[in-house]
């Protein structure tokens, strides 16, 4: 069901951690946006033209790489002639990447492209031309652009390491990756069902706020911090508890947030497609991966892989796996209640000095009934569109002491019925056939009660399932060879309406359970 909801699942264990969830940690790019990078915006630096920096941008990009950047800027532009002889690769960490050409007779071609923070700070302009360039990053930000700035410089011969100063300023690049189709209604979805959504990204803080504000996530002034600053929080023993973003934040950040989540109680999943995020996705209750553009090492660390890479199928996942979870405890419900009046009924009717009431052919018959419909019917109840609500945080019960209570109530007065039908319709003649009969009937009617409380008859199964059982019991007690192979006889008008008011006061304790089953 859960990969029909494009969701793999790897370990079963995660079934009943996504019914849990109470926080999921979700990376930006490919999964709240379409991760498909359109090229905006160029502003170039004076004395430089708009193709040159997309070309010094194509040139420290990599098509191997698969990221939406590196593929946007190859394909806008051809890099400078030249060979590469040196690639010092884009991290987390560095915020930028860089590669060396050796360029003809001219010498060696450094060209290097990242965050415009990190790439103002290597380049040779002035203090003041650096905050003008500063500003209008903020700009196109705040607008939700991913912004990127572009460098280069010239060597007369090959650098022995990485340079780490002295580029010239080429400009800077905007790249629009808007958000996917449904992320802010699933967004909507999961904070109205009490699940807490932090965007974790790697890019400014600006762009973050944005998305997040255009995603709904903390509503109309989204809380962000860097991943400096989640440090400092985590370090000095700080709440997160209003934090909706994290802006330029490391994979190891991404692993400490977490394991600060959980340590405050929080059921987590965490998103991931990269080699760096195999330690978050596995320190996470629930690990979810990409299947499109995550790599092999992220999805052997996860527990579920999208393969849509999209946030509203973690919604919808989650709400499978509550509804499954809800269906095998519904499915409990009705055993328990189901069984207590014939075990109940199977012991008192030979103590208090009656006839034995089931025979061995009469409970394989019931059992027939209740097992299939528990096993059939509840697992198939389909999730409903609105997200069930979680439990209050703490140790997860199956049922709650109200949920017992119904059981209870619904149990016993069951047996009370079924105990009360055998025995007013022994008589003074003590006729076993017409007595075992009325009880029979009274339980199946009690059974179906319970099942349409349950589930609504929402799905055919349900349905089949309701009729079924009553038509096997007129059959078995009316007609003459299923009546004596069975041990049974006819009932009159007034035993089928104790048999229905039975399975009506079933039902109706049913109706208590799932009514408590909502609001607990």
């Amino acid at each position: 069901r859960l990969a029909r909801r494009q969701a793999l699942v790897r370990r079963a264990v995660v079934v009943e951690n996504i019914g849990r969830l109470t926080c999921i940690c979700t990376d930006k790019t490919g999964t709240l946006t379409e991760g498909r990078l359109a090229l905006d915006e160029v502003l170039p630096a004076e004395g430089i033209d708009r193709e040159t920096v997309l070309a010094l941008g194509a040139a420290a990009s990599r098509r191997e790489t698969g990221d939406p950047l590196d593929l946007c800027l190859l394909d806008r532009a051809a890099p400078p002639e030249g060979q590469v002889e040196a690639v010092y690769p884009f991290t987390e960490d560095r915020r930028r990447e860089v590669a060396v050409l050796r360029d003809g007779q001219k010498g060696w071609l450094v060209c290097a492209k990242g965050a415009p923070e990190t790439i103002l700070a290597l380049s040779d302009l002035p203090e003041g031309a650096r905050a003008d360039w500063r500003a209008r990053t903020l700009e196109l930000a705040a607008a939700g652009h991913k912004v990127i700035a572009l460098a280069s410089q010239r060597l007369p011969q090959r650098p022995e390491a990485e340079p780490e100063g002295g580029y010239r300023f080429a400009g800077l690049a905007a790249f629009a990756d808007p958000l996917r189709p449904g992320v802010a209604e699933a967004v909507a979805r999961a904070q109205a069902a009490g699940i807490r959504v932090i965007m974790i990204t790697g890019d400014h803080e600006r762009t973050a706020a944005a998305i997040a504000r255009a995603a709904g996530i903390g509503g109309a002034e989204p809380q962000i911090i860097d991943g400096e600053t989640l440090a400092a929080r985590l370090a000095a023993g700080e709440s997160l508890a209003e934090v909706d973003a994290i802006a330029r934040c490391t994979p190891s950040q991404k692993l400490a947030l977490v394991e600060a989540l959980r340590a405050a109680g929080e059921v987590v999943a965490v998103t991931g497609d990269g080699v760096n995020d195999a330690p978050a996705l596995r320190g996470a209750d629930i690990g979810i991966a990409m299947g499109q553009r995550g790599t092999r090492s992220a999805r052997e660390a996860a527990a579920i892989v999208l393969l849509d890479d999209d946030f509203a199928t973690i919604i919808r996942a989650i709400g499978e796996g509550r509804q499954l979870f809800t269906n095998l405890r519904l499915a409990f419900a009705y055993l328990l209640m189901v069984h207590a009046p014939l075990v109940l009924t199977a012991a008192l009717i030979p103590l208090m000095g009656y006839p034995l009431l089931y025979l061995p052919l009469h409970i394989v018959w019931l059992e027939l009934i209740m097992h299939p419909t528990s096993m059939l019917v509840f697992q198939g109840l389909p999730a409903a569109e609105a997200l069930p609500r979680r439990q209050a945080q703490g140790r997860t019960r199956f049922f709650s002491a109200g949920e017992w209570a119904a059981i209870g109530a619904a149990g016993a007065a069951a047996t009370v019925f079924v105990l009360g039908g055998y025995v007013y319709s022994l008589g003074g003649d003590a006729d076993v056939a017409h007595a075992r009969s009325m009880a029979l009937a009274a339980l199946i009617a009690a059974s179906v009660g319970m099942l349409a409380a349950l589930t609504r008859l929402r799905s055919r199964a349900a349905r089949l399932a309701a009729g079924l059982p009553l038509l096997s019991a007129v059959a078995a007690i009316h007609l003459p060879a299923a009546a004596a192979i069975m041990h049974l006889s006819p009932l009159h008008a007034s035993d089928w309406a104790i048999a229905l008011a039975g399975g009506l006061a079933i039902g109706a304790g049913g109706m208590l359970l799932d009514r408590r089953r909502k609001t607990a």
